[in-house]
């Protein structure tokens, strides 16, 4: 089976766009609040309420791996967005791709976030699960309801290879 690879690029609002958004204030305006000790900056509202859905706030304490990683398969949420947000700083890579049925690896993309802020899967984007770069913990929001939302397939002409660089 041929190795094909996927260079890390950093996360960056107009790169990551088809796949979801950034939740960062960085270029983004507010309104002043708390007596003006705060700025309030509105995020995209996530999407969590579909098919009886509820919004399920987590931490998920993620283990760290290393570089290069070989990718088989993305997963899916069909019903709801899913939010993962940084806490301390973590680091992490995203592996997404977009795709009715299967995801479509020529939509494939992989990027890395510094940990300065989270993002948010749009609904139906496959993605690779939670892959920091350094032990830590996520926020992760993302719809609750008693019916699993999470959809896995096999990425094709793989196994991906996600590097940091062209050297590798």
């Amino acid at each position: 089976m041929v190795e094909r690879r996927l260079v890390l690029r950093p996360l960056a609002a107009e790169t990551f766009v088809a796949y979801g958004d950034m939740v960062t204030s960085l270029g983004r305006t507010g309104s002043r609040i708390n007596a003006g000790t705060s700025l309030r900056v509105e995020m995209p509202e996530p999407d969590v309420l579909a098919q009886g859905g509820r919004p399920s706030l987590s931490v998920f304490k993620a283990s760290a791996v290393r570089l290069p990683i070989e990718v088989h398969e993305l997963e899916r949420h069909r019903f709801g967005s899913q939010t993962f947000l940084p806490l301390g700083g973590t680091s992490f890579v995203m592996v997404v791709a977009l795709g009715d049925e299967k995801p479509d690896v020529r939509t494939m993309a992989a990027f890395e976030g510094d940990g300065a802020c989270g993002v948010t899967f749009r609904r139906g984007v496959w993605h690779h699960p939670l892959l920091a770069l350094r032990d830590g913990d996520f926020a992760v929001l993302e719809r609750g309801n008693a019916e699993v939302d999470c959809e896995v397939a096999s990425v094709r002409l793989g196994p991906w290879l996600i590097c940091s660089g062209p050297e590798l």
